[in-house]
């Protein structure tokens, strides 16, 4: 069993070695117009995976806190510590919360302003919620752009390995290298920039869509509590 799991060990070495250095010859065939596009890539893979973190549902509107809060506050509005333990429980949480401490700062506030305080604590937790997806989207624009940058250098490689005067003598290793910079970028910049736009249209969706959720919460909060001052 061990020579059996040294040798699997060893084909999967040798199989990431192969990957390893096709990957380096590609990026050399490429030339150096692909660097930009390798670098957007690492952002783009870095803004996903922070995004997919930061916008789970428990984070940000758990199902059931709404009925929760409004439970706890059947009876009257709850006591300044569970109002920051809410807070501190997700972006819903920290919207719900606002308006319970300002009815807690000032019990005679009015209904507009519990409502205005509740749209500005939204405001906040939306401009984090969007947090990023300026660059996704940016990202997803400009990688076709570079990818036409390093087809045009590309381009230009071809046009150079011609000999002077239309002549047969051109210089094959010049023009295979151009025809490389050129295809390989246009074929990055493609595989960069549709990811990105998938990426940053599922995300955009999933922002909108708890950003009305945290406002029909709010609303609903902020009836409750109305009637509670009756």
């Amino acid at each position: 069993m061990k020579k059996e799991d040294s040798g699997v060990r060893h084909n999967h070495l040798a199989i990431t070695l192969r990957g390893v250095t096709t990957l380096f010859s590609i990026i050399q065939a490429a030339g150096w117009p692909i660097w930009p596009l390798i670098a957007c890539s690492i952002v783009a893979l870095a803004i996903i995976i922070e995004r997919f973190i930061s916008l789970k549902v428990s984070k940000v509107a758990p199902p059931r806190l709404l009925e929760e809060v409004l439970s706890v506050t059947r009876t009257g509005v709850p006591a300044p510590d569970v109002v920051s333990q809410l807070e501190k429980n997700s972006a819903l949480g920290e919207v719900l919360a606002s308006g319970l401490r300002a009815l807690n700062s000032n019990p005679r506030i009015s209904e507009s302003d519990v409502r205005a305080t509740m749209e500005s604590a939204g405001r906040v937790v939306a401009h984090r919620l969007e947090h990023y997806l300026g660059v996704l989207a940016t990202i997803a624009s400009a990688a076709p752009l570079l990818g036409l940058f390093g087809t045009l250098v590309g381009m230009i490689e071809i046009f150079g390995s011609q000999a002077p005067g239309g002549g047969p003598g051109g210089n094959p290793a010049q023009l295979a290298h151009g025809i490389s910079i050129a295809l390989y970028n246009t074929a990055f910049g493609l595989i960069v920039a549709i990811p990105a736009l998938i990426f940053w249209r599922y995300f955009r969706a999933r922002v909108d869509s708890y950003l009305l959720t945290l406002e029909l919460a709010a609303e609903q909060l902020n009836r409750h509590l109305k009637g509670l001052r009756k």
